[in-house]
């Protein structure tokens, strides 16, 4: 008798799945919303708009970037209906445009996500900290409320992500539905005519019109991330495109909107207001139509949204790291998830210990202005790296469908990813021209050159990290890209060693 037995060919371990039919449409789009923070859009990024551009055609600017955004939609959704894996951009361009590639938009998404949501756990403490004094007469550290919230998330982040999601909902419908009222109230007491100059398109035009477009385009940083809970959403094929399009609508006319009341409310002088009263313009023209109560309300909603798109970027991220670790990429730790939750929990763990050091780094270092050194810049660094991943994902589409066995559509398949790709390449040209004007700094300073080299650096770092799997790791290489069906592609030979070693008798006699 042969002491040698067949061995099956060793596959490579398969990793715990997210848990699927959690999140309906509606769950989806709130997740969404919630990362955009539009709370902190209207009272913090309207005002810095009006105030740095001196142009009022801000709720036009917003429906022109919703309006390419859209198209940019057309191909992403249709692309989701056949790719559904929670690495998102990674797993597109991976798909679209080759392995090498993948990975470098994986580093680019990790460097663009995480600066959200350290930025807002700065902004939290920061606002948070003389509001607490105001309110309570107690004196707290902006870095203790900073470190507090950051604690809250943590442990939500380990928990099932429909816990989540019920606590964003509350957030963000109380959210909305402030804005609104705010909005309404502010137009109506404010004595002012009524009029639809600021949706004119001749509003775009002058010499701020780049940095505006950016701007703009930095209130929806957070939107395309819909497809990261495609395999935690139900009938994905459905629900994704349909959360993407209708968050997409949702946002681009609760900013159309209350952007155009601010500025009608604010009269002739609103670009003088927004440079003399900042963010406050929002609760001083609340507080003129509904009174002291509403600032108080407005500014706790403030807070609440800051904390809301902490967690969805918590979430967002740690699925990004999840993918990476369920196919090799990253420490195979991060593909697994907790066997009661369902959530990516080595993931999520990572990202709370990485944002933690990233806070006590700041706040040993003795810096005292997180607001524009942690949010503000934050924020732009990780509206640019967006920008880049949207860009890169419209030349991957195509290429995509090229070669799969898929049938769109011509519109859907090649004229619409096309037309992106034209549009998106002309805002990417904008956002780089136009830098020293989003973090506020002097044309020719280390940002404007420092933030496009850092962007190629990171790139190339993960295309060099792609090529060096592919040589030492091919098992991990093959799975670039393919989500859960990473686990059908053989290992290495040497795991085929182990396996048959393990799989012989405890017997002497056989050897």
């Amino acid at each position: 008798m042969s002491s040698r037995q067949p061995v099956a060919p060793a596959l490579v371990p398969t990793s715990s799945a997210l848990a699927k039919n959690r999140l309906s449409t509606g769950m989806v789009v709130l997740f969404v919303i919630s990362a955009i923070a539009p709370f902190v859009v209207q009272g913090g990024l309207v005002p810095t708009a009006l105030a740095v551009t001196g142009l009022t055609g801000v709720p036009i600017a917003f429906l022109v970037v919703a309006a390419i955004l859209g198209i940019f939609s057309v191909g992403y959704v249709a692309m989701a209906r056949h790719v559904a894996n929670a690495g998102a951009f990674y797993t597109y361009v991976a798909r679209g445009l080759g392995k090498p590639f993948g990975v470098g938009a994986a580093w680019v998404a990790l460097l663009a996500y995480n600066p959200f949501q350290i930025g807002a756990a700065a902004a939290f403490g920061a606002i948070g900290a003389p509001l607490v004094d105001q309110w309570f007469n107690v004196s707290v550290p902006w870095w203790g409320l900073a470190f507090a919230a950051w604690a809250v998330v943590a442990v939500l982040g380990v928990r099932s992500i429909d816990v989540n999601g019920k606590v964003i909902a509350a957030l963000i419908l109380a959210e909305i539905t402030t804005i609104v009222i705010f909005s309404t109230a502010g137009l109506l007491d404010s004595g002012t005519a009524v009029t639809a100059a600021p949706l004119m398109p001749s509003r775009l035009f002058g010499a701020g019109a780049g940095a505006l477009g950016v701007l703009a385009l930095t209130g929806f940083a957070g939107w395309e991330q819909s497809v990261v809970f495609s395999e935690e959403a139900r009938d994905p094929k459905r629900t994704v495109p349909r959360a993407t399009y209708l968050s997409l609508a949702v946002i681009a006319a609760l900013y159309a909107f209350s952007s155009w009341a601010m500025i009608v409310a604010s009269g002739a002088h609103v670009v003088a207001r927004a440079q003399a009263e900042g963010p406050e313009l929002l609760f001083n023209l609340a507080g003129h139509s509904l009174g002291p109560v509403a600032v108080k309300i407005g500014h706790g909603l403030l807070l609440t949204s800051l904390f809301a798109a902490m967690l969805s970027f918590h979430n967002i991220i740690a699925r990004y790291a999840f993918a990476l670790g369920r196919e090799g990429v990253l420490f195979r730790a991060f593909g697994r998830t907790s066997p009661r939750t369902g959530a990516p929990i080595y993931g999520s763990l990572a990202q709370s210990a990485f944002g933690f050091l990233v806070l006590l780094g700041y706040v040993l270092s003795g810096w005292d202005n997180p607001l524009v050194q942690l949010f503000y810049w934050g924020g732009s660094l990780g509206a640019i790296g967006v920008l880049l991943l949207i860009t890169a994902t419209s030349f991957a589409v195509p290429v995509f469908f090229a070669r799969a066995n898929a049938d769109e559509g011509p519109w859907r398949q090649y004229v619409a990813p096309t037309i992106a790709v034209v549009l998106l390449v002309g805002m990417t040209w904008l956002a780089m021209t136009n830098i020293d004007v989003l973090f506020g700094v002097a044309a020719g300073s280390t940002l404007t050159w420092a933030v496009p080299v850092g962007f190629a650096a990171t790139a190339l770092g993960g295309v060099a990290w792609a090529l060096f799997l592919r040589s030492a790791r091919p098992a991990a290489y093959a799975a670039i890209g393919l989500g859960s069906e990473a686990a059908t592609i053989p290992a290495p030979p040497r795991h085929r060693v182990r396996v048959q070693r393990a799989a012989l008798p405890q017997d002497s006699s056989i050897r």
